[in-house]
């Protein structure tokens, strides 16, 4: 697992966090400056028992370790009575996932020395001193001598561990491949530079925050807010025995007190179920994000981690196939495979974690008999591909392989179908123009129509249009998206369509599918359906915050975090799942993202100095991400200081120059500063991004009529309209304009329209009535 999961600048944790931006409005009648604000709204206390915003988040290590550790006996004493599996899991890759270097293993690597050049910089290896020394920019450019003490990886890629301040180890960028016996940067010519995030210096490098916990067993991160440092433990380096088997302390304890073989079963053994074993796979090949740090095999994968999803990222294509650095769970629980009650030890050797074997007998061990309920297929007429050529072997085609770090490929485990109509439509790559890259997507779907026929208009290809159509934020994805979240049969998808939907959580229909799936048999739909609610339950909406009160008492912590973060104003913070909230929030706050999320929390529960100083900590810590700027900026509103919030999105906009929030909220932070044109510039500027912005057309629409400019400003309003035909104030905006263009029955129609909309709308009232109905 990789020391680096986002890209090089921004530390998103997974987590999409909807800042509260107080956006408030004010009438002008005739002159029609109904301008949404920037930063501005009344300061809210805690509301309910428990804690302030400060007090609610701990300051403190619950503990170091002590008696956790002690549970555990170590791989060694497992040896004498498992000495099979104690051999094969001894030269597996789990065994040397973190080691100290060693001459024998090591050297070759560093000696004879050589120069690695690297985008625009230039480093050095070398043994000397019997030290294995690695020249290369630190926080300066200009190159230091960093002593390596320890190495994650075996094949085909090695990382060295560099000692640093505050407890730290971090990790080079630089690898060294022990086979081609080279050395090469992990993200090719991105060329990290010092003071970034993602520089090796970085918190994105960071060894006790983002590499630890999966390359050795049970890790402690123990990481103290006050000092910004680490004391960071571990039962055993590398991923030992009990890291898949939990700690065996009482076990070797109970055995050594017996003779052998003992006459009576083991009280102190608890064997795992396959389902337990996957779940305990999946903490390290999963992209997830933390929620406790500190998961023990046989406890649900959930309890501990929030699964990121091909819901509205670009982290996965639409139809689930990797895209970025993802790993195989989610992709896997997407499957057939993992419906049908495939597990890992049914194609790995769980020692060793190789596949049982390399050719199409493993997929045919199911699909040749065959079992239910896996379809018959026969690889000659299945393939169209000869034997032993490229496109034969089933994973050829359904486990593509992408390549990570510059040298590690690795099969996707969505076990997904080849379909060139989803390139064709939206990118999805196919593994038939993977291997044939020199054809196009049209040529390949002409061959699979003419093998498949009609078998390619499956469920797979619908899901997977209607989630693309979802992520593009077209309302012809509600009744599809609607549709998958009711009755797909896979968890994870109806989860996937769920959390697109809300994008759509004011659509009366949407609405009570979301408040639905909280009743889903599937905790992953749950926990998606509560972050779904999250807009509607901060609206005070009533059935969303009883579907997110109820969720409060899952017995899946995910579920209780999400629900206690959509509920997090009012939230009582010495309930279950109040600790349970800010025990998440602690554990993240050594990072960017954790510090964000911990300030918009603060700011929700009214402590706005608090979520100033945590914004302005994850700046320092990570100045090139735009979101973390776009947060400054509003807390930086809601304390007056104006001018510095459009600094900030200044720099969010130079960041991010196409994402089209960051423009309206600097266009809305404009108009508040007086400096109208420039707000029109960016607000216009956001509609380019975005043409279906609403707030933004409208609030575009409103600064052409301040300026004079009419007949633009009723061209704006009126594209706001089609977007959003339900809303009161976009057909009262458009009235203000006909009425100072003179246009007045035409203003008193568009107003008239507002109180269809709205009866209780007052402003078009007020308009009527000025203009003598």
């Amino acid at each position: 697992m990789p020391p680096v999961k986002q890209s090089r600048h921004q530390s998103g944790s997974g987590r999409r966090i909807g800042l509260r931006v107080c956006l408030v409005t004010f009438a002008c009648v005739v002159a029609g400056t109904l301008f949404l604000r920037f930063g501005a709204g009344k300061r809210r206390t805690p509301a309910g028992p428990g804690p302030s915003a400060s007090q609610a988040i701990p300051t403190k290590p619950s503990g170091t370790g002590d008696a956790v550790f002690a549970l555990y006996a170590g791989s060694a004493s497992c040896r004498d009575c498992h000495r099979q599996a104690y051999d094969r899991w001894g030269s597996s890759h789990h065994a040397q996932a973190e080691r100290p270097l060693a001459l024998g293993l090591d050297l070759p690597a560093f000696y004879p020395p050589r120069t690695v050049r690297h985008g625009s910089q230039t480093s050095e290896v070398r043994f000397a001193a019997q030290r294995f020394e690695i020249l290369t920019p630190g926080e300066a450019r200009t190159p230091v001598a960093h002593v390596a003490q320890r190495v994650i990886g075996v094949d085909p890629l090695r990382q060295y561990l560099i000692p640093w301040r505050g407890g730290r180890f971090q990790v080079t960028e630089l690898a060294a491949d022990p086979v081609k016996r080279d050395w090469f940067d992990i993200f090719g010519q991105e060329d990290r530079q010092p003071g970034e995030w993602g520089h090796w210096t970085g918190r994105g490098m960071t060894w006790n925050s983002v590499c630890a916990s999966c390359h050795n067993t049970r890790v402690r991160k123990n990481y103290t807010p006050e000092k910004d440092a680490y004391s960071t433990r571990m039962a055993e380096a590398g991923v030992g025995c009990e890291a898949c088997h939990g700690p065996m302390a009482a076990h070797v304890t109970w055995q050594r007190g017996q003779p052998q073989p003992p006459p009576t079963k083991d009280p102190t053994l608890r064997l795992l179920s396959k389902d337990q074993m996957l779940e305990a796979c999946a903490v390290c090949h999963a992209r997830r994000t933390e929620l406790t740090g500190d998961f023990a095999p046989g406890e649900p994968f959930l309890d501990h981690y929030g699964l990121i999803i091909p819901d509205e990222t670009d982290l996965y294509y639409p139809d689930g196939q990797v895209r970025e650095e993802d790993y195989e769970y989610a992709s896997f629980r997407g499957s057939r495979m993992f419906a049908a009650g495939v597990r890992c030890g049914d194609c790995h050797d769980p020692h060793t974690a190789k596949v049982l074997a390399s050719d199409n007998s493993l997929c045919l061990r199911c699909h040749q008999a065959p079992l239910v309920p896996a379809p018959k297929i026969d690889p000659a007429g299945h393939s169209f591909h000869r034997p032993g050529e490229a496109g034969d072997r089933c994973v050829d085609c359904h486990m593509p392989q992408t390549v990570y770090m510059q040298r590690h490929a690795r099969h996707d485990h969505g076990f997904t179908i080849p379909d060139p109509l989803l390139t064709r439509q939206w990118g999805v790559p196919n593994a038939c123009n993977r291997c044939h890259k020199d054809r196009s997507a049209d040529w390949a779907l002409e061959w699979v129509a003419k093998w498949y026929g009609p078998r390619m208009e499956r469920p797979t290809r619908t899901r997977a249009q209607a989630i693309a159509l979802g992520r593009s934020g077209q309302e012809v994805a509600i009744k599809p998206l609607l549709a998958i979240a009711r009755e797909d049969k896979i968890g994870l998808w109806r989860a996937v369509a769920v959390g697109l939907l809300k994008h759509w959580s004011a659509d009366r229909e949407v609405t009570r599918s979301l408040v639905a799936a909280t009743s889903d048999a599937d905790a992953l739909v749950r926990t998606m359906a509560a972050r779904s609610l999250e807009a509607l339950a901060v609206a005070n909406e009533p059935s969303a915050r009883a579907a997110c009160a109820r969720l409060l008492e899952d017995p899946v912590r995910s579920v209780r975090i999400e629900a206690a973060w959509a509920l997090r104003a009012s939230l009582d913070t010495n309930s279950p799942a109040g600790r349970d909230l800010a025990g998440h929030l602690f554990e993240n706050l050594d990072q960017p993202s954790g510090q964000m999320q911990a300030g918009v929390f603060q700011l929700d529960r009214g402590d706005e100095p608090a979520a100033l100083a945590s914004f302005q900590r994850a700046v320092s810590w990570d100045a090139g991400s735009a979101p973390l700027r776009q947060a400054l900026a509003v807390a930086l509103s809601l304390q007056g200081r104006q001018q510095e919030a459009v600094k900030e999105l200044r720099v969010a906009c130079r960041l991010a120059p196409r994402e089209a929030e960051y423009h309206f909220k600097l266009g809305l932070a404009l108009n508040e500063s007086g400096q109208l044109e420039e707000a029109r510039t960016e607000l216009a500027e956001a509609v380019k991004s975005e043409p279906r912005f609403v707030q933004a057309w409208h609030n575009l629409g409103l600064a052409d009529a301040a300026l004079g400019r009419l007949e633009e400003a009723l061209e704006a309003l009126t594209r706001a309209e089609s977007l959003d035909p339900a809303s009161a104030r976009l057909p009262y905006a458009r009235a203000t304009v006909l009425a100072r263009l003179g246009r007045h029955d035409e203003a008193r129609n568009a107003a008239r329209r507002a109180l269809e909309l709205d009866p209780r709308f007052g402003p078009a009232l007020e308009l009527l009535e000025a203009l003598g109905r």
